[in-house]
């Protein structure tokens, strides 16, 4: 009879040992661990579905990810508007209040000047490498400096230069706003546009209650209109001329027949004589339009200077005065970018400002936040606190409180009027705030799940374990106490 070995029978045994160390070890990481295996391969038939749980995990992580470089963004942005905003109610208060009856006018000047240093800063701001109100050039400045939009770099005009040229072609050479008065007849008097130029007043509607007197026009090229008297009129008629200015206002202008001597503001007095009464209209009329080319026009002739400077990028520049001479000019030409200062320097295509920048924070939910400086909502407050930072105005000059007056209510319409305003954007981005703080929260909630979920394919029962742990510790002191008396076994005690 053939008797085994002992190696031969003990074989097994000792592998059953070292299976058992094996899958003793595999339990002790599973406890320190918490999971059920190191690899997809041991996860047997929830593999796939671990794999996909991840996958979705994984992509949850990436949208909030997104979502908070997004939120920093637009956090850095709505604290940029808030102070532009602050600024646009300053001004809209001082305005409002009236600058110009502080006494100095210049103190509102060298309050939009610090304004507008602050402004171009706040426009100016990066997040990272990433300028917020370019568009979509994020690497570049979004506003020019300062200095180039008040004064221009040398070559290129900046504000100032374009109202001045402006001012000087509205104003004309003989201080009427290109307006002539001239008496054809003793009797008439006739007030006709200097020429067909877009510059100056441009002659409206006109009424008349003056008796005796005949009203004609405005018509003709350059237009024109005349009162010829044909009697005297009466005291307290009344003679109504309406002026259209540059940016678009109108002056009325209403002189009254008198009897008292001298004739205060707006009158002209009923002379001895048709030709004194002619006289004295046109004298009336001669100061009262010098006064509203001294301050209403020359305040409108600012704000479409700046209109025009503002509302120009680089693919349409501003229009300048054909100039010099500038208070003889007759036409306007297109400024280039080699000769005019273009305020904004960032992006300016054919999509909204928004779309410029958007973030992916779903696979069913982008949201846009992207800015622009010239949007009217900013470029507004800009405007017209540059054009109070860029009109001097001579504390000497006996015009200087009504022109000052004139521009503040000019400039405190346009800011009221716009179109959009800085709220409005706010409110825009503060909507994709609201959708992206939403979907962060619905993430969270999701991400809880499926993890739950993958908790229950990957991981293990702390106390299902142990249990195995004792059980197996058991079976493998067993086995080694077998394995122990089987290698005491020799051939003596065999034949025993």
């Amino acid at each position: 009879m053939a008797i085994s070995s002992l190696g031969s029978t003990t074989n097994p045994v000792v592998q059953s040992l070292l299976d058992m160390r094996t899958q003793f070890d595999d339990l002790s990481r599973q406890l320190s661990s918490g999971q059920k295996s190191v690899d997809y391969a041991g996860l047997g038939v929830g593999s796939g579905l671990s794999v996909n749980l991840n996958s979705q995990l994984s992509a949850i992580t990436g949208y909030d990810n997104t979502i908070d470089m997004a939120s920093t963004r637009i956090n850095l942005a709505q604290n940029v508007l808030g102070q532009i905003s602050n600024i646009s109610s300053t001004l809209s208060s001082s305005l409002a209040n009236g600058n110009a009856s502080s006494g100095n006018v210049n103190i509102a000047q060298y309050t939009a000047q610090s304004s507008l240093q602050q402004l171009v800063s706040l426009l100016n701001t990066q997040a990272g490498n990433r300028y917020l109100f370019s568009g979509l050039a994020t690497d570049q400045s979004s506003v020019e400096s300062y200095d180039h939009i008040l004064n221009g770099d040398g070559a290129r005009a900046g504000l100032t230069q374009l109202i001045s040229e402006r001012t000087q072609a509205d104003y004309g050479t003989n201080g009427l706003g290109r307006l002539n008065i001239t008496a054809p007849t003793s009797t008439s008097v006739q007030i006709a546009e200097d020429s067909t130029s877009p510059f100056g007043f441009k002659l409206g509607s006109v009424s008349s209650s003056l008796s005796n007197a005949t009203v004609t026009g405005p018509s003709g090229t350059p237009p024109g209109l005349s009162v010829s008297f044909t009697g005297q009129p009466n005291d307290g008629e009344k003679f109504n001329l309406s002026l259209t200015l540059p940016d678009g206002s109108t002056q009325n202008i209403t002189l009254t027949a008198t009897t008292t001597s001298p004739p205060a503001a707006n009158q002209f007095l009923i002379g001895a004589s048709l030709a004194a009464t002619a006289s004295n209209l046109q004298s009336a009329l001669t100061s009262t339009i010098s006064n509203q080319a001294n301050t209403s026009l020359k305040a409108a002739s600012a704000v479409k200077a700046s209109n025009d400077f503002f509302g120009a990028d680089s693919s349409n520049p501003p229009q300048r005065v054909v100039g010099p001479p500038f208070d003889t000019a007759t036409s306007l030409t297109t400024g280039t970018t080699a000769n005019t200062v273009i305020w904004y320097t960032g992006e300016n295509g054919a999509g909204t400002a928004r779309s410029t920048a958007t973030a992916r924070i779903d696979p069913s939910l982008v949201v846009s936040y992207g800015l622009r400086a010239n949007e009217t909502g900013i470029r507004t407050v800009v405007q017209n606190v540059a054009t109070l930072a860029a009109v001097t105005i001579s504390q000497s000059d006996p015009n200087a409180q009504a022109l000052a007056s004139a521009l503040d209510q000019r400039l405190a319409n346009n800011l009221s009027s716009s179109s959009q305003s800085v709220s409005d954007i706010e409110a825009e981005l503060a909507g994709a705030q609201t959708s992206m703080q939403t979907m962060k929260s619905n993430h969270q909630q999701t991400s809880t799940t499926l993890q739950n979920m993958l908790q229950q394919i990957t991981g293990v029962s702390n106390e299902e374990v142990g249990s195995e742990i004792l059980a197996l510790q058991t079976r493998m002191q067993a086995s080694m106490q077998t394995t122990a008396m089987l290698y005491q076994t020799n051939l003596v005690n065999y034949l025993k």
